[in-house]
């Protein structure tokens, strides 16, 4: 399995992501929407940086679940009920996406929503990941 990101000069500097992610694997991995739940189905966390952590560790535990690592992760994308907030804290943002999943950045997309499924949730992160 290879995973190859592409960013092209012409393009601005990416931060935080890739442009584009090439892959070759023979397991290819779609994961649902994570948000802050806990184990009971709760929404822990009050701040953005709090949940965003617990997000992106439900969805690294269910990608390790099907045998992946943060490595493998080719595509991700965040739902964010306020992008503002969101920019606010992109900063903090990264340092828990380095401690969490490393510095190998998938092809991300952060997205404005009005709400998410959990009433209490702040944000939500789902993937795609290839596996050797």
């Amino acid at each position: 399995m290879s995973l190859e990101r592409v960013n092209p000069a012409g393009l601005a500097p990416p931060s935080g992501f890739s442009h584009a992610v090439a892959v070759t694997g023979t397991r290819l991995v779609f994961l649902a929407g994570q948000t802050a739940l806990d184990r009971t189905g709760t929404v822990v966390g009050r701040s953005l940086p709090e949940q965003f952590a617990r997000a992106l560790a439900n969805l690294l535990a269910a990608l390790a679940a099907a045998g992946g690592d943060p490595a493998c992760l080719a595509r991700v994308t965040v739902y964010a009920v306020d992008v503002a907030q969101y920019r606010a804290h992109a900063a903090e943002l990264g340092r828990i996406w380095r401690r969490l999943a490393g510095r190998d950045y998938p092809a991300m997309a952060v997205i404005g929503v009005v709400r998410l499924w959990d009433e209490q949730a702040l944000v939500e992160i789902d993937g795609v990941a290839v596996l050797p």
